[in-house]
């Protein structure tokens, strides 16, 4: 791989980076929080300046010609850099390094498992800041830049799936060219987001708690400026505003974006991967409703709400909570653990396995068996009659197999070193999966700041592999990934 087009493309990054390191400086200045600005336009100084350390001004190729490796280390490397200078507001405010890269990891990751354990020590200006780092994150970051940056106009492709390699799975090029498509889909993730603020607002939540629980959301995040998260504005008015969002942000964007052009909304039900989506979130709600009536812990309506909220939050992963469901019957806590190796739709901003992923495992164990009787018949994999290319089915058994892989190690290693098994599996899946909250004393009115700082060091780590589904990881594993060049210099003209 050539060294100077992976750091070329980073200082571009950078560079915008710091532009929107400096978007919570007016939050800061509205609420007249004169000190809360600093930590902010330091990280903007230290991105810029980054940004021209990285900058090879001999290097005349164009962004256009990275290749496949390049693309994948510099996604890899532009959210771990992203992530590093998101921590440096955390630092001045008081967190020592490991939780300020913690929070940090788990806001652009849009995981939402928090070590704060005293939220009235902060300014409003770095909650603005956790709800707007998940926002950047949701959609991605590179997504954003392939939307605005004409320097991106072929390698974006690259970088697009790079970034969301699960968008490959389906036929996610909306338009002729690949910026056109992000910036269809940075547009409905911005409409969702606007919407949702005018919608809190005018049923009375104050605007800053709208317009950060909005960003959270729709990010499919978690963070909320509240301790207590939705439980904490108690109107059930909030709490079904906020489902319904959490639910269209955990559905494909490319097919929203479908859907609204066309303005067929029916069409969403002949999409196979939303219907199980839907019928997936109804079956379990209706269980663990069954679930806390049979406990006597509530009534319907209550039980019902509850439960539609938590299973919406779950398995979108967004981490958002109603209701302390650790101290709910095992029987419904067991239904919210399975739900956190679901995730929602493929091209979401939902983390985990996705759905789609468990729609193809169950095709392929049927035409497997189906091969025992029939040896020499022609089982394509179909979904949404379309059928399935061969290169992307061994991509999807391979990524299953990594991802539970991944899930199991984290969990024994999590395990030995907190020492309890309920902690140790649940923050392996919470942080793999980007759920956030987990169960026992990381539950969702717990944190994480008790957990060892290698604990958290995984957990980091499992957040980065979650949210950029393996891919980039993996190819840390291939040889060619740390075969670095450096390109000649091109002779001068005469």
């Amino acid at each position: 791989m050539n060294y100077r087009n992976i750091f070329n493309t980073i200082s571009l990054i950078l560079k915008y980076i710091a532009v929107l390191m400096l978007i919570p400086c007016i939050c800061a200045i509205v609420f007249k929080e004169w000190n809360a600005y600093q930590p902010f336009v330091l990280a903007s100084v230290v991105s810029f300046l980054l940004s021209i350390i990285l900058r090879d001004r001999s290097n005349t190729e164009d962004f256009n010609k990275i290749t496949k490796g390049e693309t994948l280390a510099t996604v890899l490397f532009s959210w771990v850099i992203f992530a590093l200078i998101s921590a440096i507001p955390y630092l001045y405010y008081g967190l020592s390094p490991i939780n300020a890269l913690f929070e940090s990891v788990s806001g652009v990751t849009t995981t939402g498992a928090t070590i704060l354990t005293d939220f009235s020590l902060y300014p409003k200006t770095m909650f603005f800041w956790r709800s707007f780092s998940q926002w950047l994150g949701g959609m991605g970051i590179l997504v954003l830049f392939i939307a605005i940056l004409p320097q991106f106009a072929i390698a974006g492709r690259q970088m697009f799936f790079a970034e969301s390699p699960g968008a490959g799975t389906t036929e996610s090029k909306l338009t002729p060219r690949i910026r056109q498509t992000a910036a269809a889909l940075w547009s409905i993730y911005f409409v969702l987001t606007l919407l949702e603020v005018v919608i809190l607002y005018w049923l009375g939540m104050p605007l800053f708690d709208a317009i950060c629980n909005s960003f959270s959301t729709v990010a499919n995040g978690g963070f909320s400026p509240a301790a207590d998260s939705i439980m904490q504005y108690g109107d059930p008015k909030y709490l079904w505003t906020v489902i319904v969002f959490m639910f269209l942000a955990g559905t494909n964007f490319a097919l929203q974006y479908k859907i609204y052009v066309k303005r067929n909304i029916l069409a969403l039900f002949k999409d196979y991967e939303f219907k199980l989506y839907f019928f997936t979130v109804l079956i379990f709600t209706i269980l663990i409703t069954i679930v806390l009536i049979s406990s006597n812990m509530y009534k319907f309506t209550k039980a019902f709400e509850d439960a539609l909220f938590q299973v919406v939050s779950i398995i979108t992963t967004t981490g958002f909570y109603t209701v302390d469901y650790n101290e709910w019957d095992l029987r419904a806590k067991l239904i919210l653990f399975i739900l956190m190796f679901c995730g929602a739709s493929i091209g979401s901003a939902s983390g985990g396995l996705k759905l789609l992923r468990l729609i193809f495992i169950f095709k392929y164990l049927k035409r497997q068996v189906s091969k025992i009787f029939h040896p020499n018949g022609v089982y394509p994999v179909k979904i949404n009659r379309v059928i399935i290319n061969e290169d992307i089915v061994r991509q999807m058994i391979s990524f299953v197999i990594f991802y539970y892989t991944i899930f199991a190690i984290t969990a024994v290693l999590l395990t030995f070193i907190e020492e309890n098994t309920i902690v140790g599996i649940s923050s392996a899946i919470a942080s793999l999966g980007n759920v956030g909250p987990g169960f026992g004393s990381i539950g969702p009115t717990g944190n994480f700041a008790d957990m060892q700082n290698l604990s958290k060091l995984i957990c980091m780590i499992n957040m980065l592999v979650g949210r950029l589904e393996l891919i980039p990881f993996l190819a840390l594993l291939h040889p060619d990934f740390w075969s670095f060049k450096k390109i000649k210099n091109l002779p001068k003209k005469q």
